[in-house]
């Protein structure tokens, strides 16, 4: 059976980002609610070693824009990681939903043998396009919405597995 790259990446991503929006939505109304400086959750971690909430949102669109960009066969945008308050990560997982859609399937489909190179922790990386998505994106991109989930459920935020996986689509 094939399987049609873009639909392997692009509906779950989306998914799933829209199903963070609408976590850190909830954060920031918890924040305000409880009187918590919205600052003090953004830069929350669940160890001293990890990256920060705001850092988990960062690089989970990262993984997804990079992931369709590198299939596509065109360059990776550049955003930077200026982000500090909820409605600003919010506006950045809004704007990777938005480069998402905007690959046609056709721009994606075909790519499972592309070569891709990623340049992480100081080497390079080499992949055909299908062991790219769903060796190195799917399991990066999932752990950083999954962090970014897990640190604000940590501090107090009353979500559930209905908030983490959003509108589940039905066939």
């Amino acid at each position: 059976m094939t399987i049609s790259m873009h639909q392997a990446l692009v509906p779950p991503f989306v998914q799933m980002l829209e199903a963070l929006s609408g976590v850190l939505g909830k954060g920031a109304s918890f924040a305000e609610a409880r009187k918590i400086d919205p600052a003090v959750l953004l830069a929350a971690r669940l160890a001293p070693d990890m990256f920060p909430l705001v850092r988990q949102v960062q690089v989970a669109t990262d993984q997804a824009k990079g992931g369709a960009a590198r299939l596509a066969g065109v360059e990776v945008p550049a955003w930077p990681d200026k982000e500090a308050s909820f409605p600003e990560l919010q506006a950045r997982v809004a704007r990777a939903v938005d480069y998402l859609k905007g690959f046609a399937a056709g721009e994606i489909d075909g790519s499972e043998a592309r070569a891709v190179t990623v340049k992480a922790g100081g080497r390079e990386l080499q992949f055909k396009g299908r062991e790219y998505l769903f060796g190195y994106v799917y399991p990066n991109f999932f752990f950083h919405v999954t962090m970014a989930y897990a640190v604000l459920r940590h501090n107090g935020l009353e979500v559930g597995k209905r908030d983490f996986l959003g509108a589940v689509p039905l066939a």
